[in-house]
């Protein structure tokens, strides 16, 4: 197979709520709206917003998203958490902190309850060092 994109979809009510959100506060940029779809990006990443009522959506499967975490590695954390804590006034879901697995993060949700985790990868220690099988790492 070979892979030509690969994006999320999220099934949201809150479809103006929600690019608002993903365009105000994480650069993302409008590449097609309709009143039931948003296409979004971001240099090489891709994020997408359907109401779940639409056709297109398997009967049986038009819900709301539930449970979904999308990771998101910045280069700088803290500054992270700054400006969208600190300055932004968005509820931590998790505070900001460093885990031993080899990440500094923490956890906002965005307007549907999707959480969303800001990492910046840390060196990992004890146990977890030796749990990493990427090269390098």
């Amino acid at each position: 197979m070979v892979l030509s994109s690969f994006y999320p979809v999220i099934c949201t009510t809150r479809l103006q709520e929600s690019r608002d959100f993903y365009t105000g506060l994480f650069g993302f940029e409008i590449t097609f709206e309709a009143d039931w779809y948003v296409s979004l990006k971001r240099d090489s990443h891709e994020l997408a917003l359907l109401d779940p009522t639409h056709p297109t959506v398997p009967e049986g499967y038009r819900v709301p998203v539930a449970g979904l975490l999308l990771n998101f590695e910045v280069e700088d954390v803290d500054a992270e958490w700054e400006r969208l804590v600190a300055r932004g006034g968005l509820k931590p879901e998790l505070d900001l902190r460093s885990e031993d697995f080899g990440q500094r993060h923490f956890i906002v949700a965005d307007p549907n309850g999707v959480l969303i985790d800001m990492i910046t990868e840390i060196p990992p220690r004890g146990e977890y060092a030796e749990q990493f099988v990427t090269p390098g790492r």
